[in-house]
């Protein structure tokens, strides 16, 4: 069984520049992380490119073994350090875990 984790985030700031640089930034440092976490099957982030009034700033989906593999994944100390970043721009976050 293979779970994806899909999570999405509106960036606070309120200029569109400076959000569409940060959601830049976070999908770096979340892409970064492949070859880092083992638990890691496969990993994609990407700041979004369009419609930016409507959309949200960056998702990130990533492909793990187990819910187990999940959680390991979240207290690696890799993960923590982007973690830190995007908590200090986020304003909302959604996710969603299933299997495919």
């Amino acid at each position: 069984m293979t779970i994806r984790h899909v999570v999405t985030w509106k960036l606070a700031a309120e200029d569109p520049t400076v959000r569409a640089e940060q959601a830049k930034e976070a999908a770096r440092r979340l892409n970064a992380l492949d070859g880092v976490v083992p638990q890691l099957l496969s990993i994609s982030a990407g700041a979004n490119m369009a419609y930016p009034e409507a959309n949200w700033d960056v998702t990130l989906v990533a492909d793990f073994d187990s819910v187990a593999a999940i959680e390991e994944y979240q207290v690696h100390p890799a993960h923590e350090e982007v973690v830190t970043y995007i908590r200090s721009v986020v304003a909302s976050r959604v996710a969603v875990d299933f299997e495919v």
